[in-house]
Order: structure tokens, then C-alpha cells, then sequence
């Protein structure tokens, strides 16, 4: 069986995480515990969650001249992906993020500065046509400049990639970018801020689901954290359970674990409802460990999550 391939344009961000008892209030400074960095960024951790689900990932990114660029270039190295769309800036910096997660929940807040990543050219989107043309799925996101983002949809759609368009972090898209889109994938605040509908429960997220289609939108997944992922299309209106993984130890990363988790499902062959649950599963085991890309689960340990919930 050929491996199942996928393009994933996006962010790459070092993250800079601490815990804490509490998130902070406005002015308050908080003590925090052990102060960790490492590998981040909504397009990088989608990309890696995808690999180690089994997909052949080829990623899309820019970095800046430094160290955290560095830290890019041996992550990728490490998840086989190749190097040819790994673009570099002479004049930004490589993006960070400030993450804070709250000990006892696991939620989390965070700052980002997207650096390189926002200065994405047209040119350099559109070197890779021809491996976009190639892929199973093409997988984006909010984390970079939009100009970027529209122009990969944009060549997804005309040699007809199914593409999966994560709204994070959350901003206004023009009307054309729901039309004909293949998979929108919100989570429940993302898609309270782009419908305007509040998204709480499974049937918020079906009112809200109705919104993204009448813009064009093929299929509607709305993540719900520890309720699931809310699926909707023109034929089906389903919610699929999260896999109950106990407590949770960082949330910081599973919504990109969903991603690239579902994105994988779908390269491969797998339907709609089995790609979503399958997203699930990754999501699920990526809260059990600390950190976001360091924390995505290899394709192993994902079936056999599978297997013993469907036993």
C-alpha cells in the first residue's frame, strides 16, 4: 500500500511553556513551576501529528536565521519531513509562543508571535503546485499570513486535494474561502466567533454547523474538547464521543492533534465519521503528556487505543 501523502502549509513557533496554580488576572504575576521549550506552532504540530499517524508529510513553512530556526530544521529532520519548502527569511525572526497551562484543569492560554511564518510569499506557495497537486489532503490554518493560506486552498481546489481548513487562531475569512471548501474544522470558540451562534453543546455546534454550510462549506467538524468532535455535512449530523483518556495532563496541542490525526485518516482512505474518530484518538493521547509537538502519538499507540475502546 502506497503511503498516504500530505501537504501541510503552516506555522512553525518554538514554545515557551510554564505551568502554573492559576492563570494570571490582569496585572497579576503568578509563580509558575518548570519552565520548558520546544518544537511548536499550529502547522508544525499538524504536520507532525499526521507523520506519526502515517502519513508522508510534506511541509510549508518559513523560519528566520537563528535558533529557534535551528530547532526547526532538526525537528523536521527528526519526522522525515522534506526540506525543499522550508523557506528562510533574511530579515524576521523565527516565531515563538508564550504558553501558560493552569495545574488541576490542564487549560491553557497563550500568546503568539508568528514571526517568519507571517511573510509566506505567493511565489514560494506557489513552488510547491506541483506537490499539492500530488497530495491525498492538503492541511492549513489562521498561523500564518492569509495571503498565503488563500493562495494553498486556492491550488488545492483547482487539481480538485481535498483540503482541511483549521480556523486557529480564530479571524475573519473573505465569503470565498467557505466556498467549495472541503473540511472546516473549528473548535467550539472558533466557531462561535465565525458563525455568531455560542457553541457549548452538540446542539450549538449543529446550529453553528449550519451557518458554515450555507457559506459553501462541504463538511463541518466542530471540536468540543472533552465532548468530541460535532460532524455535520448536507447527509449526516452526528456527534463522535472523545476517547476517555482519564484526566488530562496538557490540552495545550489536541486540537492540531485532531488535525493532523484526521487529515492522515482521510489520506488514507478512511470515511468521514471513521477519520473523525480516528482524530479523536489522537487528540485523546496527545493530552496525556506534556508539550504539543513532543506529545503527538505515534500510529501504534493510536490503534491500540482504538482496539481496546471498541472491545
Amino acid at each position: 500500500m502506497t503511503t498516504p501523502t500530505v501537504v501541510v502549509l503552516g506555522s512553525f513557533v518554538v514554545d515557551l511553556m510554564c505551568r502554573t496554580p492559576h492563570l494570571p488576572a490582569r496585572g497579576e504575576t503568578v509563580f509558575g513551576g518548570p519552565f520548558k521549550m520546544g518544537p511548536g506552532g499550529k502547522g508544525s504540530n499538524q504536520a507532525v501529528a499526521a507523520a506519526r499517524a502515517g502519513a508522508s508529510v510534506t511541509f510549508i513553512t518559513k523560519l528566520g536565521k537563528d535558533e529557534f530556526g535551528d530547532m526547526a530544521r532538526r525537528t523536521f529532520h527528526q519526522e522525515g519531513f522534506p526540506d525543499r519548502f522550508i523557506y528562510e527569511s533574511p530579515t524576521h525572526e523565527t516565531g515563538a509562543a508564550l504558553i501558560m497551562v493552569e495545574d488541576g484543569t490542564a487549560e491553557n492560554a497563550i500568546t503568539v508571535s508568528v514571526g517568519a511564518c507571517n511573510h509566506i510569499t505567493d511565489a514560494e506557495v506557489d513552488a510547491a503546485e506541483s506537490t499539492i497537486a500530488k497530495a491525498k489532503i492538503f492541511l492549513t490554518q489562521l498561523e500564518t499570513n492569509l495571503s498565503a493560506t488563500y493562495r494553498g486552498l486556492a491550488i488545492a481546489q483547482r487539481h480538485k486535494v481535498p483540503a482541511v481548513l483549521n480556523p486557529a487562531p480564530v479571524q475573519p475569512l473573505a465569503e470565498s474561502a467557505y466556498v467549495g471548501l472541503d473540511y472546516f474544522t473549528p473548535n467550539e470558540t472558533e466557531a462561535s466567533k465565525l458563525s455568531g451562534i455560542a457553541v457549548a453543546t452538540a446542539a450549538d455546534a449543529d446550529r453553528a454547523a449550519d451557518v458554515f454550510l450555507k457559506r459553501g462549506v462541504k463538511n463541518v467538524l466542530i471540536t468540543l474538547g472533552a465532548q468530541g468532535v460535532y460532524v455535520k455535512n448536507a447527509k449526516l449530523a452526528q456527534l463522535i464521543p472523545a476517547y476517555n483518556i482519564g484526566k488530562p495532563v496538557d490540552t495545550t496541542g489536541a486540537g492540531d492533534a485532531f488535525n493532523g490525526g484526521f487529515a492522515a485518516a482521510l489520506a488514507e482512505g478512511q470515511d468521514l465519521l471513521s477519520a473523525a474518530r480516528f482524530g479523536c484518538a489522537v487528540a485523546g493521547l496527545s493530552v496525556t503528556k506534556v508539550g504539543t509537538a513532543p506529545a503527538m502519538p505515534r500510529r501504534a499507540d493510536i490503534d491500540a487505543l482504538m482496539k481496546k475502546a471498541a472491545a
